[in-house]
């Protein structure tokens, strides 16, 4: 299946999923590949996790270095059209576990603004980062590992998400996932 197939199958909840699905659709349409790549520099797929332990009451969170503030796992797609295989393999890259999908679909779509800044010394100018996001799950006890480009990695309780995260345009994000994540495992036990 098509990635393109995999948002059009997506069924927004709210108003914001609805425009945002809208937005990826017509920007990937001349040239779905290219969206994929971060080479394309006014917006690029960058798919992400928000893992959970398996008890789904600890999510685990990044320190991230660009912007300063704890956030989900997640990065560029760099020509992959397997979202799902993406977020888990920025997962695995930025906290060292090997996580596992509690949905293959997508639970989230979220246009994300990226302000100008600069990586590894060379300015990387405002674009948007087109954001299918995943919901996944870890072992709690496996030691985790920090990479360069963050500065932490933690496990944190469901309730101090909001307060962990710098970032006020993502809580909405987080609380719309840990919502989803509690439904799924709702519906899972009946």
């Amino acid at each position: 299946m098509s990635y393109l197939q995999l948002i059009r199958d997506f069924v927004p909840s709210c108003e914001q999923e609805a425009g945002d699905q809208r937005l990826m659709l017509q920007l990937a349409e001349p040239d779905p590949d290219f969206l994929l790549l971060r080479q394309c520099l006014h917006a690029h797929f960058t798919p992400s996790g928000l893992v959970f332990n398996p008890a789904l009451d600890k999510v685990l969170l990044v320190h991230h270095n660009i912007y300063h503030t704890w956030s989900w796992t997640g990065g560029h797609a760099d020509g992959n059209s397997d979202f799902a295989e993406v977020a888990l393999r920025e997962a695995w890259e930025e906290t060292g576990l090997r996580a596992r999908l509690l949905s293959p679909q997508i639970a989230s779509l979220d246009v994300l603004p990226v302000f100008g800044h600069i990586k590894k010394g060379e300015y990387v100018s405002a674009h948007l980062h087109l954001c299918p996001s995943f919901l996944l799950v870890a072992e709690e006890e496996t030691p985790i590992v920090c990479p360069e480009e963050n500065s932490g990695v933690a496990w944190f309780p469901l309730k101090e998400v909001a307060h962990a995260s710098g970032e006020a345009c993502m809580i909405p994000i987080y609380e719309k996932l840990i919502s989803r994540a509690k439904k799924l495992k709702k519906e899972s036990c009946q």
